[in-house]
């Protein structure tokens, strides 16, 4: 029987929590409402990109906090039920989450929850990640359908390099998505968007093969002990774009990136091959199989005595949370 007596307080701190999750530019396009001890996520359609039509994407964003909040319940000693889209009459509400106290909090649940506040999205080159071949089988471990988890074999990343590169030069005209970009980009402080501080300067990008153009920034060139990125390239792809696959594999990036923060593995989401047809299609042919590519993940180590950057900003509490009880 789920427990009701979950405190407002201890909900809160949860969402808080989990909205450090990922979301495609920053754009946070979730709404959670608590009420009578329980919570309700749903879609903020007013938050979605315009580039993100079908809002995939979104959905994906969406998923990751789903994730990060049942990780952020476990620490707290509760365990989540999820009831994924539970009113077929209303699509944007995305899941209805209960929950029962559990018998006691693992030390490796504090540490995943730890995790959602150490973790960064890094444009930087990355190092090769040690002990790669024993955490890959634990990435893949971790990962259940409807998502599949592949790694991208040394030999394909050139021809994944190139189709990021064709990706990008098929939007160099698009005068819409760079004027939402650099809106998403801007110099001032705000709680949503990519600060300056997670840009990368031109020489950094350079040295970055499969990536999305940002504008550039004017920082010192850093990491350059580590020349170009060496990450290994994860992909998560689905059999379909149903919203149900798309929320799955938002959930499904949250654990990969938790993982890799877990173990001092850096991480950063790549996105933009999937947002262009013929991007998405080189992509599926590079890897093999009929399942449609979501998104692409970067992994890789950084050097030892590097400080561990600002977070990104995030929306108030109050902008997100809706406490009705």
């Amino acid at each position: 029987m789920l427990d009701a007596a979950v405190e407002s307080e201890v909900l809160a701190d949860a969402v808080r929590l989990a909205c450090r999750a990922p979301s495609l530019h920053n754009s946070q396009p979730w709404r959670w409402v608590a009420d009578r001890g329980r919570l309700d996520l749903f879609l903020d359609s007013t938050r979605a990109v315009h580039g993100d039509r079908s809002a995939r994407e979104a959905l994906i964003s969406c998923g990751a906090v789903l994730d990060h909040l049942r990780v952020a319940m476990a620490a707290a000693g509760w365990t989540t039920e999820v009831e994924r889209f539970p009113d077929s009459q209303r699509p944007e509400h995305l899941a209805s989450l209960g929950f029962t106290a559990s018998d006691r909090v693992t030390d490796v649940q504090r540490y995943r929850a730890n995790a959602i506040l150490m973790r960064r999205t890094d444009r930087l080159p990355f190092l090769a990640p040690s002990n790669w071949e024993p955490f890959e089988a634990l990435l893949r471990s971790s990962v259940d359908d409807p998502v599949r988890l592949c790694v991208v074999a040394d030999e394909v990343r050139p021809s994944i390099a190139e189709a990021s590169q064709l990706s990008e030069a098929l939007r160099l005209y698009d005068s819409s998505y760079h004027a939402e970009l650099n809106w998403w980009t801007a110099a001032f402080e705000v709680s949503d968007g990519i600060p300056q501080s997670a840009l990368v300067s031109a020489a950094e990008s350079d040295r970055v093969d499969i990536a999305r153009t940002f504008p550039v920034t004017s920082n010192r060139e850093r990491r350059i002990e580590v020349g170009d990125d060496h990450s290994k390239i994860v992909l998560l792809s689905t059999a379909t774009d149903d919203p149900k696959d798309a929320l799955a594999c938002g959930e499904a990036l949250s654990t990969v990136l938790l993982e890799c923060t877990m173990v001092g593995l850096a991480t950063c989401p790549v996105t933009h091959l999937t947002e262009v047809p013929a991007g998405r299609a080189m992509l599926t042919a590079l890897v093999g199989g009929d399942d449609l590519p979501q998104i692409l993940i970067r992994v890789g180590g950084t050097p030892v005595l590097e400080p561990t950057p600002e977070p990104t900003p995030r929306r108030p509490l109050a902008d997100v949370l809706d406490l009705k009880g």
